[in-house]
């Protein structure tokens, strides 16, 4: 079940994984927590949740349970935010001591290189800080309802201001018209506020029965769709509220299950629709992911559950550019939790999944996807033979592989020109920016250990074939146009590229034996031809640079490409490349 991760302890506060792969936890007296996690702007990224301070017990008189009880508490609860690097060093790492034990569950940034983080105590006050880039506190608001109240989410909003998601304790006096939706138990409590901190307004919305709220998301007309979850004994449902941008009701869509669990978060998809991830126990009782596309009036698109092998659930969703979604949560089998990352398409069918974590308590709260394709998450880790929680951040990478701390690479020199050139971090960016337009158009897909693959229709070959037609001979004339040249510019930390040939595995009427090495003759066939291809198009002196990294293989049938346990033949037959880096810098997974 588990994907092993060695963690060698460098600090009290800190430590930094074994290998490369990009992967800290950080240590902080008894337990601590991260909840939320973003990119900034500088391409570094930041995480909240809560840490925890030694405090001291003072002889005096307290006028309310909570103040007594945080006085003699050995520890106290502090909001907490962390920076790290491209190469996963910390360069922040801040609590803010507000009054109370408080925790936060959301970062946002703002225009200005800033953040808002939202989180709540523990005497059911909510707290919104503005911060400003070094995390230097701007404003803080302290609200709520008279009684218990709990916030859950902070949700960005177009004009720069946040809406605030949470439950309150209703407080039965129908007097008062903040409550007149609040009928019993828990109500959805929510707050706008305006970019600078002014609330505009707070409603409570419910049944009679346990409700709370769990997110919201901005529409494209300004409405807002919240997500919310009522407890009815032991039955439970799902709703999404879709009220105006003053709080007014529009309508109600609810999900009634007798298997229904647990709703986690709601997102605005690019396509103008939205997607929710729920939870829902299967037959045998067994939490299994449901993931719901809804348009704005209503309708339901999609509406799927992701069978897994062990328990499991999302608790964050993000889509990338391409229109998949990545996923963050927990998988657990009787004894030991993992953090889970999963990827679906569009069509939310499963592409890979992957777990994480020791043998232990593991999960993941919460991810962004950064601007490299790769997704930052942020959770909790137990280290083996504890019972305190640690905060945990990783990097992974979209076909659900851990991605790699940033090489740090030094000055490269172009001989030919005589120019010195500062090489930024991390050869993987460089070769996105470079072939920006070719990922866009979706005629090649690049991974994070520098393998390039050509997906568009035309460039794959016709079953047997391993002539080049006009199309990939078109096409490969221009990729050699930029591959090329970025070879010879960043040459120093280069040791080969590779050109390997696939096939499918068919063959007619021939056996296993037969198949694989017919298959791995036409392979290195097709690898030849676009490796001749290539070659021969360059000049003498580009040769000459071209035989000391050229590297032709024929891989057969070893990669072919595999959908739900079934063989795409079409897109298995293909060439693809790699670049080797010297001194092994690059991680050995895509």
């Amino acid at each position: 079940m588990r994907y092993f991760i060695l963690f060698i302890f460098l600090l009290l506060h800190t430590a930094y994984a074994q290998s490369n792969d990009f992967s800290v936890i950080i240590h902080k007296p008894f337990n601590s927590e991260l909840t939320d996690i973003v990119q900034d702007y500088d391409r570094h990224i930041s995480a909240v949740g809560f840490s925890t301070d030694y405090g001291t017990h003072a002889s005096r008189s307290y006028n309310d349970p909570y103040s007594y009880l945080e006085s003699i508490s050995k520890h106290t609860e502090h909001i907490n935010i962390v920076k790290l690097d491209s190469n996963a060093h910390i360069t922040l790492d801040k609590n803010f001591a507000l009054s109370k034990l408080n925790k936060a569950v959301s970062v946002l940034k703002t225009p200005n290189g800033g953040y808002f983080i939202g989180g709540y105590s523990n005497n059911g006050q909510l707290i919104i800080l503005q911060l400003d880039s070094d995390a230097n506190v701007i404003f803080t608001k302290i609200f709520a309802t008279k009684n218990y109240s709990k916030m859950a989410k902070l949700t960005p909003l177009k004009d720069g201001g946040v809406v605030a998601v949470g439950s309150s304790y209703t407080s039965r006096e129908y007097g008062d018209n903040l409550f007149n939706n609040g009928l019993g138990l828990n109500d959805i409590y929510i707050s706008r506020f305006t970019k600078d901190g002014r609330m505009l307004w707070s409603k409570k919305y419910g049944t009679q029965f346990d409700d709370t709220g769990i997110d919201a998301v901005e529409a494209d007309d300004g409405s807002l769709l919240i997500l919310s979850q009522t407890n009815e004994g032991k039955d439970k449902t799902i709703a999404i509220t879709r009220v105006t941008e003053d709080g007014d009701k529009i309508w109600t869509k609810e999900f009634h299950n007798k298997h229904l669990h647990s709703a986690h978060r709601i997102i605005k998809l690019r396509d103008g629709n939205f997607l929710v991830s729920l939870v829902q126990n299967n037959t045998i009782d067994k939490a299994q992911i449901r993931l719901v596309k809804i348009d704005l009036f209503k309708n339901i698109l999609i509406d799927t559950i992701l069978n897994t092998t062990y328990a499991s659930t999302l608790n964050d969703i993000k889509e990338y550019s391409n229109g998949s979604i990545g996923g963050v949560g927990s998988v657990k089998d009787t004894y030991n939790t993992d953090g889970l990352f999963i990827v679906v398409d569009a069509s939310l069918k499963m592409l890979c999944q992957e777990h994480f974590g020791d043998d232990n308590y593991d999960t993941f709260n919460a991810l962004s996807i950064l601007n490299n394709s790769q997704a930052a998450v942020a959770g909790i880790h137990t280290d083996a033979n504890s019972q305190e929680a640690n905060m945990w951040i990783l990097k992974l990478n979209d076909d659900c592989t851990i991605a790699q701390k940033t090489p740090q690479l030094h000055n490269a020199i172009d001989a030919n020109k005589h120019i010195s050139t500062q090489l930024p971090s991390h050869l993987y960016e460089l070769l996105a920016k470079l072939f920006q337009d070719e990922i866009d158009a979706h005629k090649i897909k690049l991974h994070k250990d520098l393998s390039i693959e050509l997906i568009a229709s035309k460039l794959y070959f016709e079953q047997s074939h391993y002539k080049l037609t006009q199309a990939q001979k078109k096409f490969l004339k221009h990729f050699s146009s930029k591959l090329i040249p970025f070879l010879q510019l960043h040459k120093e930390y280069i040791e080969a590229l590779e050109i390997d040939g696939h096939t499918s595995s068919e063959w007619k009427n021939a056996n296993f034996t037969q198949r694989y090495l017919k298959n791995e003759q036409l392979s290195m066939r097709r690898a030849f031809s676009v490796l001749s291809y290539m070659f021969t198009k360059q000049d003498l002196k580009t040769q000459r640079f071209l035989t000391t990294l050229f590297k032709g293989s024929g891989l057969s049938f070893s990669k072919r490409v595999m959908h739900n346990n079934t063989e795409d033949k079409k897109h298995s037959r293909k060439v693809s490349f790699k670049i080797i880096l010297k001194n092994s810098t690059q991680s050995p997974q895509k």
